[in-house]
């Protein structure tokens, strides 16, 4: 069942890198640089308190809410390119959800914190509850992974909705023609099947997990029968 999930993600992975290559090849004709992209979303929603910076790294482009920065990479900020554009739209969509309260947001970022330290400590859980064949620490396990499957859900309507309101903007406000907005939601999309790819491979994990449970546990009462 795994197969076919990894070879999206990897597929997913290539359209990303592959896209993002080809239409930062493409100048926009409005020769809009990343940085005046993101500002224009921000304008546009009318947030003025967002600052944009470079930041080091190829697709390192992030929205920062505890310094409220947007960092735009060395191939977004300066570049007056297709994908420049679309990247850093996305990001300064991202901007725009935590000024405005979108409820989807706030609830990732309630969860951020439980989400790292779940993550870290169902692998060793699991792991220990595999080894010792103790049903309560699996079970545990599976419950702290399922955190994490949680948060990927919750990930998912952020980032479609980050990207829709770029694309918007984008449209809207004629930042990029026509054919160049096609070439920029190409970008959008593509990044938005690595996040759609993430949650199905962490659902079929939870799965697994599951029907292990369910079995050892199965096997635990027939052991018990016999005796």
């Amino acid at each position: 069942m795994l197969i076919p999930i990894l070879i999206l993600s990897v597929a997913a992975q290539i359209q990303v890198n592959g896209n993002f290559r080809r239409y930062s090849a493409v100048r926009n004709r409005r020769g809009l640089t990343g940085a005046q992209a993101a500002e224009a979303v921000l304008r546009t929603h009318g947030v003025t308190d967002v600052a944009i910076r470079p930041v080091r790294g190829s697709l390192t482009d992030h929205y920062d809410p505890r310094d409220n920065t947007i960092y735009l990479s060395e191939t977004v900020y300066a570049a007056d390119t297709v994908a420049a554009v679309g990247v850093a739209a996305h990001e300064a969509g991202h901007a725009v959800q935590y000024a405005e309260g979108y409820a989807p947001v706030r609830l990732r970022s309630a969860i951020v914190s439980v989400t790292n330290l779940s993550s870290q400590a169902s692998m060793v859980l699991l792991f220990i509850g595999l080894f010792l064949y103790s049903q309560m620490l699996f079970g545990i396990g599976i419950l702290l992974f399922s955190v994490t499957t949680f948060f990927q859900m919750v990930t998912l309507p952020v980032e479609f909705n980050a990207s829709r309101r770029a694309m918007d903007t984008i449209e809207g406000q004629g930042l990029l023609d026509e054919e160049e907005a096609r070439g920029a939601g190409r970008v959008l999309k593509a990044a938005a099947m690595t996040y759609v790819a993430a949650l199905l491979t962490s659902l079929l994990q939870l799965l697994r997990f599951l029907l292990i449970f369910l079995g050892r546990g199965g096997g635990s009462d027939r052991r018990g029968g016999r005796r």
